[in-house]
C-alpha cells in the first residue's frame, strides 16, 4: 500500500472527512485492521486565507510547496491537496515534488461522465467559481459545460464558506440560501452540481436538489484510496 500525502486545515472542518474517508475505502477493501498509511501536514489556514484575500498566490503556492515537499521527505507516495481553492497553485506542488498530485477536480468529472452528463453547474468559494483554473481543467480536459452562480448567489455562497462552515457552522437558513441557488443552476441546465469547496458537504446532500450532487471531499477521497490500494 502507498502511502498518501494529505496537505490539510483548508479548513481543518474539512480535512477530518478525508482521513475518515480514505480509511473506510481501506477498511473495506483489505478487511480486518487494515488501515491507510497516511502523513498529514496541517497549515494554519489563517495565513492561508489571508494570502488568497490579497491575491499573494505565489506566496500561497510556495507555502504548499514547502508543505509536499514536507510530505515528500515523511515518505509520502502522492500528494493530495484537501481543498478545491489551492488547486490553483497545483502546478506549484507538481513542480516541486518528484510524486503525482491527484488533483481533486479529476476524479470528479469522472464521476460526472459515468452519470452521462455534459453540462454540470458548479459551487465554491469565489476562487473557484471566477477564476479559469477550475473551470478550464473541467472543460478542455474533460469535455464538461460549466455553469457557475449569478454574481450576488457567488458572493452568498462565498460567505457562508468562509464565515460559517470554515468555523464548524452549519446553519439551515443557510442551507435554505444554497437549495435556492442549485435550483437556479437546474433551471439554467445543470444536470448535476459539483460541491466544488471541501466544506459544503458540510451543509448540503442529496436531498437539498432535485439533480446529483458531486462531493469533491467523497470522491477525492476514494481516488486517493484507490490509488494507495493499486499496489496492494
Amino acid at each position: 500500500m502507498k502511502t498518501i500525502g494529505l496537505i490539510g486545515g483548508m479548513s481543518w472542518e474539512s480535512t477530518m472527512p478525508y482521513y475518515r474517508q480514505i480509511n473506510e475505502v481501506v477498511k473495506s477493501t483489505l478487511g480486518g485492521l487494515n488501515s491507510a498509511r497516511i502523513v498529514l501536514y496541517s497549515v494554519n489556514f489563517h495565513d492561508i486565507e489571508r494570502l488568497q484575500r490579497v491575491g499573494a498566490w505565489d506566496e500561497a503556492g510556495e507555502a504548499m510547496a514547502a508543505a509536499a515537499t514536507a510530505l515528500r521527505a515523511a515518505g509520502a507516495e502522492c500528494v493530495v491537496l484537501c481543498t478545491n481553492t489551492m488547486h490553483r497553485v497545483s502546478e506549484d506542488i507538481e513542480r516541486a515534488v518528484d510524486i503525482p498530485l491527484l488533483h481533486i477536480a479529476d476524479p470528479t468529472a469522472e464521476a460526472a461522465k459515468k452519470l452521462g452528463i455534459k453540462t454540470i453547474g458548479l459551487l465554491g468559494t469565489a476562487f473557484t467559481m471566477e477564476q479559469a483554473f477550475y473551470r478550464e481543467r473541467l472543460e478542455s480536459l474533460h469535455g464538461l459545460n460549466v455553469l457557475v452562480p449569478d454574481a450576488l448567489d457567488r458572493e452568498q455562497v462565498h460567505r457562508i464558506i468562509y464565515d460559517e462552515l470554515c468555523k464548524g457552522h452549519v446553519l439551515p437558513e443557510s442551507r435554505e440560501i444554497y437549495r435556492a441557488v442549485m435550483r437556479r443552476l437546474v433551471e439554467q441546465g445543470a444536470e448535476a452540481i459539483i460541491l466544488g469547496c471541501t466544506e459544503i458537504s458540510l451543509l448540503v446532500s442529496g436531498d437539498d436538489a432535485t439533480v446529483p450532487l458531486l462531493d469533491t471531499t467523497h470522491l477525492h477521497a476514494t481516488a486517493a484510496a484507490h490509488y494507495a490500494l493499486a499496489s496492494t
